[in-house]
């Protein structure tokens, strides 16, 4: 079953440690196979407090994403996220292709 990481930046604090990351998150990468559908394009928070971006990346479960995110490649990665920016990061499985269902309009 498809998993999605979640990762909303509430705030930046060091864009030079940020720049680290995202150099160092790149090569973390490697190896892991996902597919990211948001990465911080245009936005709007419709409840609960503001972000100022938005990352959603798809791994084939629950498993391989915490694989890359527990990897110590990662692990050294968001040492500098971390360090740069407040971040909330969540684990969310998705549904399987026979629990989706249209929703019926009102």
């Amino acid at each position: 079953m498809a998993a999605y990481l979640i990762f909303t930046r509430e705030r930046m604090r060091d864009e030079a440690e940020y720049e680290i990351y995202k150099e160092k998150a790149r090569v973390a990468g490697q190896g892991h196979h996902f597919i990211p559908h948001v990465q911080y394009g245009k936005f709007e928070v419709l409840e609960g407090p503001d972000a100022q971006g938005v990352v959603v990346l798809e791994f084939a479960s629950a498993a391989e994403a915490k694989a890359y995110y527990n990897s110590p490649a990662y692990i050294e990665a968001r040492k500098y996220r971390q360090l740069g920016a407040d971040y909330r990061v969540i684990l969310v499985e998705g549904i399987t292709r026979q629990d989706k269902k249209p929703v019926p309009n009102a």
